[in-house]
This record gives structure tokens, C-alpha cells and sequence, in this order.
């Protein structure tokens, strides 16, 4: 009785920290409506889905002769799509992601596993298996699946900047990458050819706070990274802020070509506008690529 008491202490200390962020994220996933319409896009099936007109590439046999017989074309039955796709995500847990420049606004981070398990949910409920990249987690469906994934993305890394992991990609599947993207983008590019290399196509979403797309800093100032390990101290900080602004600005179109030529889709988000947006370009971005 009492290990089963102290099981029972353990498992419950652990799970104190997960029922909010999943309760933030069912939240968010609410507000994109996933009725039966949501995944209505031809593809293999049995289900009905709608006649359209015959195609040169149409095979013969899959024109429907009654219902051609009742006009001047031909026409085909499009099928419901019913092959649950794999989508894996990776989120960037490093501490640049710990950083908000006010109280009243989420961390990167919190936004980012917030949005991470809200396209989960979407994405489960219709059907996908979606799991973590790294191996970690591979893909699956199922409330337990999102409770695994809510212990996994609320564990922090100690280094100060992340870098995306390419393994676990099933050929053709999709994938999702969020981060601040203010770090090396060499594992980004490498990460984005392993995945073209494979046929997986995905979207790229940069979460960054409004303080760092505006640089509001003159005088004196001490730049620190999150964990301490990086510091920069200038009299001049407004100097540095051209310099800042065109190097986010090159930063930006650096992501925006690599998503461009391996077949992704890139957005910036700001912690300080609607998650919901967000939501509905990341779900629309993956949408795309089924």
C-alpha cells in the first residue's frame, strides 16, 4: 500500500504541469472547426466524395458510365481520403525559447508546445498519426499519445539555442519545425535536405517575441543569453539596431528560401498576436502537403 501510495504521489507531481498546457492547447484546437468536412480531399478510399470531370490520366475503368451517361462528359467518382498520414513534430525546448519581454505575454516556448499540441490534437482527431522527430516519440494516435507528447515538449533543454532533428521521418510523411530560428541555420538546411531527400514536405514556423522583431534599445545595455553563458555589453545600443534588423530581415529570407526549395512552407509568429492565426496557417500549411 504504501509504494502504491508513493507511485501514486510520484505520477501525480509529474503530471501537475501537463493538464494546463493540454487544456490550452484542447482550447486552441477548438477554435479550428474539424468537423467531417475538415479532411474531405480526394485520395484512396471507400467513402463518396463528389463527381468531377474525366481527366486525360484517368484510367477507363474508373469513369462512372451512369453518371456520364446523363451529360456530354465524362465523370469520375473522387474517394474521401482514408490513409492516416504520419506527421512528426520538433520543437525547439532550448532556453532562447524561455525568453518574454513582458508579463503579460507567453514565452516562445509555451507558445510553441501550446501550437505544437494543438496541431496534434487537430491532426489526431482527423484521423493522423502524429509523433515527435528524434525517435523520441514516433508516430501514433490516441489520448495517451498526447499525454506522452505534452511530458515530453514541457522538459527543458539546457543549451542556449536548439537545432532540428531529422531522424524519424518517414518517407513521404509530413513534418513540422517551430523555434526562434536565431542560432545557426546550418542544422536547419541540413535537416530541411534530409527531409526533401525523402520526400516529406512540412511547414517551418519562427515563434519570436515583439521585442526581438523591433529592438527597442538605446544606451547602455548588457545582452544576455538565457542561460548566461553569452553576453554582449555596448554604451551604443542604438547603433546596433539597422544592423540587427537587416541581419533578422536576411535571417527571414534565408529560412523563407530553404522552405521554398525543399517544398515547405515558413511563417513568422509573434507571441504577441492571436495563437489562433498561427494555428490556421500551420494547419492549412500542412493540409497542403497531404
Amino acid at each position: 500500500m504504501t509504494q502504491a501510495l508513493a507511485l501514486r504521489s510520484q505520477s501525480e507531481d509529474l503530471a501537475a504541469h501537463l493538464p494546463p498546457l493540454l487544456a490550452e492547447a484542447e482550447h486552441l484546437a477548438t477554435t479550428v472547426l474539424l468537423g467531417d468536412h475538415g479532411r474531405r480531399r480526394a485520395g484512396t478510399g471507400d467513402t463518396f466524395w463528389q463527381y468531377r470531370p474525366a481527366q486525360p490520366y484517368d484510367a477507363a475503368r474508373s469513369i462512372d458510365w451512369r453518371r456520364s451517361a446523363r451529360s456530354d462528359a465524362n465523370f469520375v467518382q473522387d474517394k474521401e481520403w482514408q490513409i492516416a498520414q504520419s506527421i512528426v513534430l520538433w520543437v525547439d525546448q532550448a532556453a532562447s525559447m524561455a525568453f518574454r519581454s513582458a508579463d503579460n505575454l507567453p514565452t516562445k516556448a509555451t507558445r510553441a508546445r501550446t501550437l505544437a499540441l494543438a496541431i496534434a490534437i487537430l491532426l489526431i482527431r482527423g484521423g493522423e498519426r502524429v509523433g515527435l522527430t528524434g525517435l523520441r516519440l514516433p508516430p501514433r494516435r490516441g489520448a495517451a499519445q498526447l499525454m506522452q507528447m505534452a511530458q515530453l515538449l514541457s522538459q527543458d533543454d539546457e543549451v542556449d539555442y536548439g537545432a532540428p532533428e531529422a531522424q524519424g521521418m518517414l518517407p513521404h510523411s509530413r513534418a513540422f519545425f517551430v523555434s526562434d530560428f536565431l542560432h545557426d541555420l546550418a542544422p536547419v538546411e541540413d535537416a530541411l535536405l534530409r527531409a526533401a531527400d525523402r520526400g516529406v514536405r512540412g511547414a517551418l514556423l519562427q515563434v519570436l517575441d515583439p521585442q526581438e522583431e523591433m529592438f527597442p534599445f538605446d544606451g547602455r545595455t548588457i545582452f544576455q543569453s538565457m542561460s548566461g553563458t553569452i553576453q554582449h555589453e555596448t554604451m551604443k545600443a542604438g547603433d546596433l539596431k539597422a544592423r540587427y534588423l537587416d541581419r533578422l530581415a536576411a535571417r527571414k529570407d534565408r529560412l523563407q528560401h530553404l522552405a521554398r526549395t525543399t517544398g515547405w512552407q515558413f511563417h513568422t509568429h509573434h507571441t504577441g498576436e492571436s495563437a489562433t492565426n498561427a494555428l490556421l496557417w500551420l494547419y492549412g500549411a500542412l493540409e497542403r502537403h497531404a
